[in-house]
């Protein structure tokens, strides 16, 4: 890998789809930036398949699920991140900002009071109770309007 150095690595907002990147040249990452989306093909790493593909066989009850599990692994690799690239990068290796939002609408409904829902059911429980946690449920039922406002 090089010693290369960015003083800044966010190019990109954080909820837009990124649209800058740091080049990736045989020597690691460069100060060069790119125009584009990376694609995350370029970062997965090889070593998990090849790891389980030498497994021996007396391990291994089914070697079906495994062959299911490399092909898997093969046909998503552009969706797969590099949690060890995105550790160094110091990006987010989390979804607890998406996990806590669910736990706060639908989470105490849903997973803690043995009910099922429907994807529907689930799609309303979480807009009524998101509405009622921005006080804006009141103005919805009333005008079927919301208020679009960025939260200072």
């Amino acid at each position: 890998m090089s010693d290369t150095t960015i003083e800044n690595p966010v190019l990109n907002a954080p909820y837009d789809e990124p649209t800058r990147h740091f080049r990736f040249g045989d020597e690691g990452i460069t100060n060069e930036i790119v125009v584009g989306r990376r694609p995350s093909a370029y970062f997965v790493p090889i070593a998990p398949i090849a790891y389980v593909q030498q497994l021996p066989a007396d391990k291994i009850k089914d070697r079906s699920q495994l062959e299911k599990l490399i092909n898997y692994s093969e046909r998503h690799r552009e969706e797969i991140p590099c949690y060890a690239l995105r550790h160094a990068l110091r990006l987010r290796n989390s979804s607890n900002r998406g996990e806590k939002a669910n736990d706060l609408c639908v989470a105490d409904r849903q997973k803690h009071r043995g009910m099922s829902w429907s994807p529907d059911g689930s799609v309303a429980l979480t807009s009524t109770t998101t509405l009622g946690r921005n006080h804006e449920l009141d103005r919805w039922c009333a005008t079927g309007e919301l208020s679009m406002q960025w939260v200072a």
